[in-house]
Order: structure tokens, then sequence, then C-alpha cells
């Protein structure tokens, strides 16, 4: 999308309204309410500025056009205390009860810039943390009965909070009870388990230490946007800068987007090309709990603390070694954790290019080739484009020559792009893949926050590939996956397989909030603030409790940030939008990721579901009857299949175990537990290997990359096979049962 126009007309009127901001920062702020036993942290003038400016944009450009009001207040305020304290470890009752004064004036204190209410109760929060950590550091060299029947709630999202201190004593001494237990499983002695607990929570201590306003003013704001929707962002200067060079390809060093949930490291997704995706053994949801340097190196446990130091242990030069200790997703802390050993990398695009496979498989005694085409994003090297370089990178200029090399010497039957996990990209790259399959046509629908829509289309009517094809998706698959899926079978091209995507049909515009400024009220904003931190520097001597960071460019000139502000939303061009429902696949799979714990749909303030007029468009093949036949026949080959039933059954267990919140404090009682999971799970792999006609693997023994399974795309390629057969020969004429001459 372009929204250059946007932008210079949002500049246009900021140059008015971002002056009268500036001097209103003159002002003084409300006085923030203090909190004794801790360094209090209060906002700088420049996030009260940024706070009034967001709310300004958000009520009059994001695609909801909502004005900002006391519903929307509580929504903040709850998100906020949440991002805080998920748990309900830390606050009591009596806190929760104060901070319900400013339920419904969040609203009007953000339009206005004044943070104090959302600062002191982030100050508070911050001084039971630290009462929490001090107890339990007195806690952990207590004599404890692991033979008792007692159990641990370690989720307790849908409980009270706490009433008192003493019942807040009673969690946390279990929680370190169960910590001990961990350490006791995992085959350590009493001595040094005491030693590891008690360097967990003294390191979580000194990381509580430095937090600053940045920190606090980035999870209001994430508080704050995320209510209005989900892929509406506010990034702080030093986010923004490592959010725009793409920092998680290699500032993590291993190829992963990491996050903090419920204190714990989680992989967020795995970046396509990098090690932890090379490896096949890192997947989103995985919890990292322990991080150690080179091959030899000591463990460091990283339980609780903050994602940036986490992942400034995890991230490391090119070559170098890092070994992690991971409990599997949708397994407990409890379970023994895997220890995964991977050599850090520098992910370069080339890492993340279209590959191609061909894959054979024998049906009636007649050999079916297909090229699988994984395409892990839609990428393009837009500055190499921009200065005319004829060799530019792109998805489909990759997937141009992949196909010519399918055809012409691989001489493949059929060709399935592969979509799984691929989190969109290149809104372009999307239309112009599409060209490649469909031809000159429509593929896409943006209405934009005016409500204007606006078709885009593929202009090249030269067709690449016009032999059988498949798509695969999974919950993953997401915004120009969408597109390009959602094309496919609106044209009736081919067929799309696997599990219904992730739904993310929303279009957003990255605003540099500085840019929004002309150069002289940059320079009036420099000079302010100057003065301020000069005042600042004379009262240091009677607040030096005050840890502000404010952040400047080499010129002095304050950072404000930027907004990824949602601005447009796609369609189909049969009408449908891909938001929230996302594309639903012709041949649907159960989902190894839970429907109802990742996707667009399971975000509270999501855009819904709707439609435009359809766009006109011929479709290609008349592919229904086909399709209910395929349907059939792959689900009479599942009630034969081991991996079918075990894919469902693992499943099951999943989302047996993401309900449950408490875990037993008896050691005898806790390995038991663990070690049926894991024999359990040892026996299922050995099952499915055994149908492959591979070797059992022992306990502990890790699955090669060779020896990798993926029963999704072996069936996938029986679905293929499949429609081959019944359009062998022929193909399909466009709306009608009359079979033409394959032209291949």
């Amino acid at each position: 999308m372009d929204f250059k126009t946007v932008r210079e007309m949002l500049k246009r009127i900021f140059a008015i309204t971002f002056t009268a901001a500036v001097l209103a920062c003159t002002a003084s702020p409300k006085a923030q309410k203090p909190v004794d036993g801790i360094p209090n942290i209060k906002p700088d003038e420049q996030q009260s500025l940024v706070a009034k400016e967001v709310v300004g944009l958000i009520e009059n450009y994001n695609y909801k056009k909502i004005k900002l009001n006391d519903s929307i207040s509580s929504l903040i305020f709850d998100r906020y205390i949440k991002a805080l304290d998920p748990s309900k470890y830390y606050f009591l009752e009596s806190d929760i009860k104060e901070f319900e004064a400013n339920r419904k004036n969040l609203d009007d204190d953000l339009r206005i810039g004044d943070l104090s209410a959302p600062f002191y109760i982030f100050n508070v929060y911050l001084k039971r943390y630290n009462e929490r950590v001090d107890y339990s550091i007195s806690q952990i060299k207590n004599k404890y009965d692991f033979n008792q029947n007692d159990t641990y709630v370690y989720d307790r999202e849908k409980l009270p909070w706490t009433k008192s201190t003493a019942e807040l004593n009673d969690i946390w001494k279990k929680r370190v009870k169960y910590e001990l237990i961990n350490l006791k499983i995992a085959g350590t002695d009493e001595a040094k388990n005491i030693e590891t607990l008690t360097k967990r929570y003294t390191n979580l201590k000194s990381q509580a230490a430095k937090f600053n306003n940045q920190d606090v003013f980035q999870i209001l704001m994430d508080s704050f946007t995320e209510a209005i929707d989900p892929h509406t962002n506010y990034f702080n200067p030093r986010n923004a800068e490592a959010f725009n060079q793409e920092m998680s390809r290699s500032l993590e060093g291993i190829g992963a987007v990491l996050q903090s949930e419920n204190e714990v490291t989680k992989i967020a997704s795995v970046m396509p090309g990098g090690p932890a995706f090379k490896s096949k053994k890192l997947n989103a949801g995985d919890k990292i709990i322990a991080v150690a340097q080179g091959a030899d190196g000591e463990f460091e446990d990283i339980v609780g603390w903050r994602i940036d130091n986490a992942v400034s242990k995890i991230k490391g030069p090119k070559g170098t070694t890092v070994r992690l200790k991971v409990i599997p997703v949708g397994q407990e802390l409890s379970s023994k954790p895997q220890i995964i050993t991977l050599v850090r990398e520098k992910i370069i695009l080339a890492d993340q290019s279209a590959k191609k496979t061909v894959k054979t498989v024998e049906s009636d005694g007649k050999p079916y080739k297909i090229g699988v085409i994984k395409i892990p994003a839609f990428y393009a090297d837009f500055k190499a484009a921009n200065a005319g370089d004829p060799n530019y990178k792109s998805t489909t200029r990759d997937v141009r020559l992949l196909i010519d090399t399918l055809k012409n010497m691989d001489k493949v039957d059929a060709i399935v792009v592969d979509l799984r996990a691929n989190g969109g990209g290149s809104l372009n790259e999307a239309i112009e893949l599409s060209g490649l399959f469909i031809g000159k046509g429509p593929v896409v629908q943006v209405k934009d926050y005016k409500n204007s829509v606006k078709v885009y289309k593929d202009e090249d009517s030269n067709i690449t590939w016009d032999g059988p094809m498949g798509v695969m998706i999974d919950r993953l698959s997401a915004s120009a996956s969408e597109i390009f899926a959602g094309a496919i079978q609106d044209y009736g091209r081919g067929v799309v397989m696997g599990t219904q995507s992730y739904g993310k049909g929303t279009v957003q515009s990255s605003i540099d909030l500085n840019s929004l400024m002309n150069s002289s009220m940059l320079q009036k904003l420099a000079s302010m603030f100057k003065k301020n931190e000069s005042e600042k520097k004379a009262a240091a001597k009677t607040d030096v409790n005050s840890p502000t960071v404010t952040i400047v460019d080499k010129n002095g000139i304050p950072q404000l940030g930027q907004i990824n502000l949602t601005m447009a939303k796609f369609y189909r061009v049969s009408g449908n939008s891909t938001q929230h429902k996302g594309v639903i696949p012709d041949i649907n799979f159960p989902s190894i990721y839970p429907l109802d714990k990742i996707g667009e749909d399971t975000e509270p303030s999501a855009l819904p579901f709707d439609m435009v007029n359809p766009s006109t468009y011929n479709t290609v093949y008349d592919l229904n009857a086909i399709k209910a036949n395929l349907v059939k026949l792959h689900e009479k080959r599942m009630l034969k299949s081991v991996d079918y039933k075990i894919l469902k059954e693992d499943i099951a267990e999943g989302k047996k175990r993401e309900s449950e919140t408490s875990v037993t404090l008896n050691e005898t009682k806790l390995k038991t537990e663990r070690d049926a999971l894991e024999a359990k799970s040892l026996a299922r792999m050995n099952q499915l290997r055994a149908e492959k006609g591979l070797p059992a693997l022992k306990k502990g023994e890790k699955v090669t990359k060779e020896d990798a399974l993926d029963f999704i795309e072996d069936e996938s390629m029986n679905i293929m096979v499949d429609f081959m057969k019944q359009t062998e020969g022929s193909k399909l004429s466009k709306n009608t049962n009359k079979l033409a001459p394959l032209n291949k």
C-alpha cells in the first residue's frame, strides 16, 4: 500500500496540532502520587506529547473511526492491569480497588497527556514485585516435605485477587516449592537447587531495578492501542528501530521472535531460514527456561526475566553456539526440558527465499511427480527495484524460476504452493504471484478508512503454470498468504488444503511521529527538552530516585517513536473479507495450533468479517464436484490412517493440558506423570516411524532432520494425486462440466 498521500495530509494537519501540543507540554503536569520504598518512575514530557497525538491519530485515521470514551478506557484499564499481573501474583485486592478510580478516566488522561495514574499503578506493581521476590528468597532454604499431596495453582487468571499479604505468601511459598521439585526431578542435588533458585530470584530483583519510563510507557501504549485493534501498535523509539530493521531476524541470533508470557520466555514465531527454522526442533509456543553459551557453558536460568534481558542472552555473533533448555508447546514447566543446540546466524533474505522439492507418489502402479514450492514470506528487494536493478529479488521472480525448473527439468505433473507459517509480507507480491497461475485479472480489493474500495489486478496475461495445482495453509498463514490462497480458491484454479488461516485482513501504515513535524517545530521541541533536562539535573539532588530516560538523536532532537496504524481492509475478489474468518480450505485438516488460542477471531478488539461487492472476474475452472470427491477420498483414507489418529489424540491431549491450572506438589506423583507423558510421546513417535519404515527411537534420542515426519504434507500429496487422477489427460472448462485438452 502507498500511504504517501496520507502521510503528507497528516503532516500538514499535525504541523498545527503538534505546535499546540508542544506548547501545552510546558504546563505543569498533575502531581504523581509517590510510592514508598522504591525508586518512583515518572513519564517525561515527550511521552505526554506522544500520548496526545496517538489519540488524535487513532480517533481520526484508524479504520474503526473510534472515539475514546469510558468504555474504551475500561478496556485499556483491564489490559494494563493484566499486562502487569496476568496471573494475579502481585497485586492485592485492596490495590485493585484503589486503582478502580482510574477505570473510566484513562481516555481523558491520554487525551490531555496526563500519565500520572498509570505510572503510579506501575510503581505499586514494582513495590509488590520486590516484596514477592524478597519473600521468595527468604523461603528457598526452608525444609519442604515433597511427599505431601498439596497442589500449586500456577494459573490464577480466573481467580479473585488475594485479600491479604498472608494469602500471597502462601501462594509464593508453594511456587518456591514447585520450582524446587522441578529442579530436584531434573537430577541435581539440594545444595545446587538452592543455589540455582536463589540466583534466579536475585536476578529477578536486579532486573526489576532496571525498569525505566520507556518500559512503562510501552506497556501502557500496548494496552491502549490493542484495545482499539490487534494490529494498531505504538513502538517507543528503541522498539521502532528494532521493528524497522527487522532485528528479530538477527537480533536473537537463532531466528526466532520471542515474547514474555506469565514470566516465561516463549517463542512467538520462528523466522524462516534461521537456525531455529532449519533445526525443526523449535516451534511457536515453546518455552525457553535456561540458556547456556558455547558447547559446554553452564546453563543460566531465565525464568521470570524481562524479555529484553532474555533476548540478550540468546542473541550473539554469527557462528557462535547457544544451548537452550526448552519445554515444548503444550507441556507444563514440570516436564523434562529438551536441550537444543544452535549455531547463531545472521538471517539474510536469501535464507528466506522460496525453495522447491519434488515428491513422487505411487498410486495404482503409476508414479506421480509433484513439485512443492515452500514460500516462507512474500518478500521483495524494494531498494534494488527502485534503483532500477533488473535482477532485483522477489517472491514472484524466484517462484517463476522454480516453476520453469519444475516444468522443464523435473517434469512434474502438479505443483503445490506451501504457505504454512507464512505470515505475509508484500501485497504486490501476493498479486503478482497469483498472476503466475490465473493470468490477468483482479486479485484483491482494498477498502480504506474513507470507505473507498480499490481493486488491485495482475496486469500480466501470461500464465507460468496452467497444470494441476494446490495450496497448503495453516493457522499461521496470514495476510498476503490469505490473499493468494483466497484468489486461487475464488478463481477455481486449484485445491486449498490445510486448516483455517489466521484471518488478518487489515492493512497498516507505519508512521514515524517525528516525520509529522516540520524542522522548525523539531528544533523548538529540542530546545524545550534541553531546557527541561537542565532543570532536572539541577533538581537531581532532591530527586535521585527518578529513573527517567529521554531518547534523542545525534542532534539532540527527542525521538517520539512510531505508530503502525490500521487504515484499510482486504477483501477477496468474491467480496468476502479475509478478516476474522481467514480462508477456509477445501480439504480440512485438524489444526496442530489451538484455533481458540491463535488467530484473529481470538482477539477481542479485532475488526469483524464483512463483505463488499464482488469484482468482475472469470473463474478458471468449476471444481466444486471434484472437491466434493476429494473430500470423500480424503476422509476414507483418514479412517485407516495412524498419523491422523495420533494427530487428533495429540490435539485432544493438548486441549486437556491447556485447561489445567494447577499441578501436584508431590514429587513422586509429578515425576510419574511426567515419565508417563514422555513414554506415551515416545511410543506414538515410534508407531509413526514404524509406519514409514524408520527405526525406533530410544529414550532421549532426537529425531534427525532427515527423519522429520510431515503428515500434513504427505496427505496433501495424496490429495493432489486424487485430483490428477480425476482430471487425467484433461481439465475442466470454466463453469461447465465439459472436459477440454490439458495444456501443460
